[in-house]
């Protein structure tokens, strides 16, 4: 049932999700009709306008206080930030995807083929649709502005649009504010970027690879937390700016691995946000330590339930997990998540809706036994 008030706190609220969910078959079904020229944009918009009514039930049903349109109006998480970007293209990336058992998957990347600007509103449309139909929070989802650097690092311009990475941020930069402006117009209070690049740089394979083709590794840190704030800057006090980590997430397989030591202090110290959602289901991502670099001003949203296994996690060992945690971070200062979402392109992970909604819950129970919240739904 829903609530008949919207939460009166500030996210990140005690369970929350990372943003994109299983698209249901009809859905997938209208993209593919309108990739083929089968059907008009208006009939896949009502598709998408469809599924995201549902999505949002479903999301609230779960006691969820934020919701998001699952990315409804996206074949990928940055697909529709890339389209409705001006300069903007599509190559191959330079990295793969891979897995625990060694089979790897290419993907594409974005590309500036002259110099980007905002032509028209990204995300607006996701934010309008959703907040006439949720009581719970709705939150926008962005790629970070690194996402359309690293993945092609030695050739991620035209040299006749861009020979400097910093004169690149800068106009990237700008898109980004001019964008997160309309949201806060429209009533926006929650935004995320999602990190990718500064992820890749905790993996020491990642660095070695940037490196050999003679970039310093260490330089692109500080290149994409200076270029977050630059997106971030200008931001109203009332608008929640969260950052996910992400270690890639494609049909369950993964771009890099690694602990966040080498980019904690920079990252948590100096980005301007106010926390940070982090990947914390596997070994892969190393322990809690670097949380000691987070400030005392900021949270940390910990995704310790996979959105790429169906197994529930224990309520106990997630309890546990948290207890961890707490040492580095004030329990005050910590809530639960997913890892990454379920479906970071049309594709998604390799679980079912029902798996999803178990897992969904699953964040708002294990909140509820940890922190003692009360459920909202």
């Amino acid at each position: 049932m829903r609530s008949p008030i919207r939460p009166s706190g500030r996210p990140p609220f005690r369970a929350d999700h990372i943003g994109s969910l299983l698209r249901p078959p009809r859905l997938r079904e209208a993209f593919r009709r309108h990739a083929a020229g089968e059907i008009d944009a208006a009939a896949l918009r009502a598709a998408q306008d469809e599924a995201i009514r549902e999505v949002v039930k479903l999301q609230e049903d779960c006691g969820l206080e934020v919701v998001t349109d699952g990315e409804f109006r996206r074949v990928s998480y940055w697909e529709k930030f890339v389209r409705l970007t001006r300069g903007l293209a599509v190559r191959n990336a330079l990295f793969k995807f891979h897995d625990a058992h060694g089979h790897e998957s290419d993907f594409t990347a974005p590309y500036a083929h002259a110099k980007l600007a905002r032509v028209e509103p990204i995300t607006l449309d996701e934010l309008t649709f959703v907040h006439g139909l949720a009581w719970a929070t709705p939150k926008i989802t962005m790629p970070a502005p690194s996402t359309m650097h690293l993945y092609r690092y030695r050739d991620y311009a035209d040299p006749a649009a861009y020979r400097d990475a910093r004169e690149f941020f800068a106009d990237l930069g700008r898109v980004y504010r001019e964008e997160i402006a309309d949201l806060a117009r429209a009533g926006a209070r929650y935004v995320q970027l999602d990190e990718v690049a500064l992820a890749m740089l905790c993996d020491p394979a990642a660095r070695a690879k940037v490196a050999a083709d003679g970039t310093d590794p260490e330089a692109l840190v500080d290149l994409y937390v200076d270029a977050i704030n630059e997106a971030v800057a200008g931001a109203p006090p009332e608008m929640v700016i969260g950052v996910h980590m992400c270690r890639g997430n494609y049909k369950g397989m993964y771009l890099s691995e690694g602990g966040y030591d080498s980019v904690a202090e920079k990252l948590f110290a100096r980005a301007r946000v106010n926390h940070f959602l982090l990947e914390f289901d596997t070994p892969r991502a190393g322990d809690f330590a670097p949380l000691r670099f987070v400030p005392a001003n900021k949270g940390v949203v910990l995704g310790l339930v996979s959105s790429k296994l169906a197994a529930l996690e224990p309520i106990d060992a997630l309890r546990r997990r948290a207890e961890e945690a707490a040492r580095y971070v004030d329990a005050t200062r910590l809530a639960i998540s997913p890892q990454c979402g379920f479906a970071s392109t049309l594709g998604g992970n390799p679980v079912t809706e029902a798996d999803e909604r178990a897992k969904l819950r699953l964040c708002v129970e294990a909140a509820r036994a940890i922190w003692g919240e009360r459920d909202r739904s």
